[in-house]
């Protein structure tokens, strides 16, 4: 198995994207901690994986609270002895406008999109050092690659977070800690359902959500959406030891709409 004993986290793992790979590392042999906000839908992937025969634990809070969100790995680490990975999969898709900007939401935006991350990345470090090496992934999109007009305070932090990986790389590959970030375009998900229909995205008359986001999956070159687990399955490949001589990478999934 390709997770056979490694160790790691994967946050916002009670749905979509996060819950698939989740469940994929688990059937790969990783012991997982699930972390979620939401404490019945974290608990549900556990009991899934469980099920199944492999090895999980829900944690269940804020990542905005710093405290929190380093504590998942003390309490990670406590559970299973250590700590090999982490998947920073949490995000926030922001507001969509600049005039008028609501600075509150866009300091949720940019506390749940690099805050947290580098929060929960920081608590990690000394724990993957310790293990002689591990693999940092954060969920990227495809908006940290190229602008959106519909959603450029997204963009600031997605960019950013494609910078923090060129620079963590840089800095920890001698130590074999890996930094690399999977860059989704439209994913069929709930999330995607939020990202089209925010107040402020002055959406067409006479379209709905529903219609927005199936026009938008028509516009990829493939012409789908993709899947949560064909995202999880590009998380797995760059989490595993099949990446050793990968670092530094942001990886578009996304139908070939980058290219």
């Amino acid at each position: 198995m390709r997770m056979q004993n490694k160790i790691g986290i994967v946050t916002a793992a009670g749905s979509g994207m996060g819950r698939a790979g989740a469940i994929r590392f688990a059937k790969e042999g990783a012991s997982v901690a699930v972390v979620d906000l939401n404490a019945d839908a974290a608990a549900e992937v556990v009991k899934e994986i469980t099920a199944a025969g492999g090895t999980a634990m829900a944690i269940s809070g804020d990542l905005t609270d710093d405290a929190f969100a380093r504590n998942i790995v003390r309490d990670t680490v406590r559970a299973y002895g250590g700590l090999d990975f982490v998947w920073n999969h949490v995000g926030h898709p922001g507001p969509a406008a600049i005039e008028g900007l609501d600075w509150a939401d866009y300091d949720l935006a940019m506390n749940l999109n690099v805050r947290t991350v580098m929060v929960t990345t920081v608590a990690a470090l000394p724990e993957m050092r310790a293990r002689g090496g591990g693999s940092l992934l954060y969920t990227a999109s495809t908006s940290g690659l190229t602008g959106s007009q519909f959603s450029p305070v997204y963009n600031i932090a997605k960019f950013g977070i494609v910078g923090l990986v060129h620079g963590l790389s840089k800095r920890y590959a001698k130590e074999k800690i890996r930094v690399n970030a999977v860059c989704p375009g439209p994913v069929d998900t709930p999330m995607l359902r939020v990202f089209v229909a925010r107040p402020d995205s002055q959406m067409p008359a006479g379209e709905t959500a529903e219609t927005l986001v199936q026009k938008r999956g028509g516009q990829v070159p493939m012409g789908r959406f993709a899947r949560p687990e064909e995202v999880a399955n590009a998380a797995l490949f760059l989490l595993s030891d099949e990446a050793s001589y990968i670092t530094g990478v942001s990886l578009p999934v996304d139908g070939g709409a980058t290219a």
